[in-house]
């Protein structure tokens, strides 16, 4: 069940870190780990050297140049987030987390990515507008720094303990997500960025938004689809929409 599951990393700074974060993966049972344009050159010896014998999971590290390519392939993103947002998401403490995910693990076709921001500064609010829930691991409010792996530990363990739970307690309804088996897959990443690039683009041919004057509408409208979580073909059917609309203004423009 945790083979769904990969650890993506945004900007790692320190090649120890990634090494730290892959040998608690390796504790917990996670295996794939995926890196997003880490500041210091990998492979590295200091990430081999804290890794404790997890070489295998840096062996099979996998490099991309944006978070929004890492995530193309995944049906749901849970970013990691300290920060206090000026637009309001769903935010989940790790344990909340695990219940979500629960659910979702036991259907091979999800593929689901925990995010990681750097160790400075986090993920930027773009970064967590590809995420369709953000954790925040409650710590001292007096000393709140918490070290990524430690970060990534807590996380995964908290999985962990919910797949435990669930294969000792399981039952047939308690497997279906909403109570019922699906009729097709959840949209994956890739799938939503193109929605929301096509949104945008109709909204602004319709005048409805005005990009010099956003007034974070598309910010609202990401939130409100990736509350939703639309399947494959929820999002062929508002792309049909868009298009339809699109065609409808052009005629209506030409007909003036």
């Amino acid at each position: 069940m945790l083979k769904a599951i990969k650890i993506v990393l945004v900007g790692t700074s320190h090649p120890g870190n990634i090494g730290g974060v892959a040998r608690a993966m390796k504790n917990m049972g996670l295996a794939e780990l995926c890196l997003v344009a880490p500041r210091a050159q990998f492979p590295h010896p200091e990430a081999v050297l804290r890794s404790v014998g997890a070489t295998d999971i840096l062996d099979n590290v996998q490099i991309y140049a944006s978070l929004e390519a890492a995530v193309a392939d995944c049906t749901l993103v849970a970013g990691s987030s300290a920060r206090s947002r000026h637009l309001p998401w769903p935010l989940l403490n790790p344990r909340e987390l695990a219940g979500r995910l629960e659910e979702e693990l036991v259907h091979s076709e999800h593929r689901i990515a925990l995010v990681f921001g750097r160790e400075d500064r986090g993920l930027s609010n773009e970064e967590l507008h590809l995420c369709h829930l953000h954790v925040h691991i409650p710590c001292n409010p007096d000393f709140s720094s918490l070290n990524l792996a430690a970060a990534v530990q807590v996380l995964s363990y908290e999985l962990r303990m919910a797949v435990l739970a669930s294969q000792e307690n399981s039952s047939p309804a308690e497997e279906l997500p909403f109570g019922t088996e699906w009729d097709v897959p959840f949209a994956s990443g890739e799938a939503l960025e193109h929605y929301f690039e096509h949104l945008e683009k109709t909204l602004i041919e319709i005048d409805f938004h005005d990009p010099n004057k956003p007034r974070q509408l598309m910010s609202r409208l990401r939130r409100l689809y990736m509350r939703a979580r639309p399947d494959t073909m929820e999002v062929n059917m508002l792309r049909g929409i868009l298009t339809a609309t699109q065609k409808a203004a052009k005629k209506s423009s030409e007909s003036q």
